[in-house]
């Protein structure tokens, strides 16, 4: 199986910005389809963004775009989440998740797309 171990969350002014990790054991994450996905209390886990390493793409939610960046080391077998501009709504815990990539694109923005996901950390975003 795929460990998954986040860190990098923490307290960030608003306008801020943060790098994510997302550190892979057990198997090498080149052949995965990593996302990166976040809940705030009450509400449903939603898509940050995904890389699909079969497609050679990294694809975005809307509220994002422009202000975060997906990017993965593979020596290192650790994906990283960038983000900048960074908004009291950007506040959530932060989940990087994955899966085996088949090419089916039309399911990656799902959170029940993926096998595999790491603990969460937590990201606040301070007014």
């Amino acid at each position: 199986q795929v460990q998954l171990v986040e860190s990098g969350g923490g307290l960030v002014q608003a306008g801020g910005s943060l790098r994510l990790s997302c550190a892979a054991s057990g198997r090498t994450i080149s052949t995965y389809v990593m996302g990166w996905f976040r809940q705030a209390p009450g509400k449903e886990r939603e898509l940050v963004g995904y890389n699909s390493w079969r497609g050679d793409s990294t694809t975005y939610a809307d509220f994002v775009k422009g202000r975060s960046t997906i990017s993965r080391d593979n020596a290192k077998n650790t994906v990283f989440l960038q983000m900048s501009s960074l908004k009291p709504e950007d506040t959530a815990v932060y989940y990087c998740a994955a899966t085996l990539d088949y090419g089916n694109s039309g399911r990656y923005h799902a959170p029940q797309a993926y096998d595999y996901w790491g603990q969460g950390t937590q990201v606040t975003v301070s007014s």
